[in-house]
């Protein structure tokens, strides 16, 4: 039997992701210069654009 098409490895796709982990925010605000160092934020990080 053959496998369906959808179901590819995960190097093989290179889809643009919509939502990024909460380190990968955090690491883009830091690089923005919008986060401090040490800041806490327990609620909702500060809305970012995923990297193209």
């Amino acid at each position: 039997m053959s496998k369906h098409p959808s179901l590819k490895g995960a190097s093989q796709i290179r889809k643009k992701r919509n939502v990024l982990k909460r380190f990968e925010r955090i690491n883009q605000l830091v690089a923005e210069g919008r986060w401090k160092e040490g800041q806490k934020v327990l609620s909702a990080l500060p809305k970012t654009k995923p990297e193209e």
